[in-house]
């Protein structure tokens, strides 16, 4: 399915790779300038400009022209190689270069990357490749700081030739699952995913996107073991109804459909930042504003 839930249940699992690493190294936390790119009207790919390395101790950041704003990965948190680092401010930002100068970026690899704006209260930051594996990283923003880390490099691949997901973990493949695309007219698009939220059980409605429930396409359903993929309604999910097309054809209104079992090993080794790379679908590219699309 590839819905917006109207509701849910969530009930979410940290995976084992959660606990990974959540005391950062002591060195991160000094901070310093940062030499910044050019900021992006709309969520692209940054070049190669931003540091993202160990900064001198000279070098203090800018005063900061805005008050503490939300950091979306939070002190000690565990996350994906994919994340990008959102930094939501309290007021709209008239001055953009200046907020860049006030904001610092460091870790513990080499990680070059850069600024991009969605809105006058956003700035995104991520670098040109995916995190390294394993970096501990500091953030500093006015009044605001979070050290996180990034964990293993879990990549997922689905191709829609052949119709499988193989999941890798620092290079290597750990798992391989049949997989059901979106059908004729409902196509999952190309493009690298962000892995969101993890819910155990929730209620997918066609109604929230304008198709009655009455509908041919419409329905109501019951899902267990969603990992969002998109903000747009794209998740790997158990459906357990179209076992038998999985790995030979596509049944779905966008969602990769998966057994209940390989469903439930996804959500329980997933976690939030991971990449999923989709290719070979007729279904365009998902869309650099999707809120998880940052890569596209």
């Amino acid at each position: 399915m590839d819905e917006k839930p109207m509701h849910f249940q969530a009930n979410t699992r940290q995976s084992r790779w959660l606990r990974r690493g959540l005391l950062l190294s002591a060195a991160i936390a000094v901070s310093g300038a940062l030499v910044t790119v050019s900021a992006q009207a709309q969520p692209v790919l940054p070049g190669i400009g931003s540091g993202s390395t160990q900064p001198t101790v000279d070098q203090p950041a800018a005063v900061a022209p805005f008050a503490p704003p939300n950091i979306n990965i939070a002190d000690g948190e565990t996350v994906g190689v994919a994340q990008p680092i959102i930094i939501t401010f309290q007021e709209p930002v008239e001055d953009r270069a200046a907020a860049e100068k006030a904001i610092t970026v460091t870790s513990s690899t080499n990680a070059p990357g850069g600024f991009y704006w969605t809105s006058s209260k956003q700035v995104r930051w991520k670098p040109a490749e995916f995190w390294p594996a394993n970096t501990d990283v500091n953030v500093v923003a006015g009044g605001t700081t979070s050290s996180f880390h990034i964990g293993d490099a879990v990549v997922s691949y689905v191709d829609d030739n052949t119709k499988m997901i193989t999941v890798t973990v620092n290079g290597e493949v750990v798992k391989e699952m049949p997989t059901s695309l979106g059908k004729t007219g409902h196509e999952t698009p190309n493009g690298t995913y962000i892995v969101g939220e993890r819910l155990e059980k929730m209620t997918m409605d066609s109604s929230t996107y304008g198709v009655p429930v009455t509908d041919p396409e419409g329905y109501k359903l019951e899902v267990e073991y969603a990992t969002r993929l998109s903000n747009s309604g794209i998740f790997v999910h158990a459906a357990p109804w179209s076992v038998g097309q999985q790995g030979y054809s596509n049944a779905s209104h966008g969602c990769l459909n998966v057994s209940t079992e390989n469903a439930k090993w996804f959500l329980e080794n997933s976690h939030r930042g991971d990449a999923v790379i989709v290719s070979n679908t007729q279904g365009g590219t998902l869309s650099a504003g999707d809120g998880l699309g940052d890569w596209n």
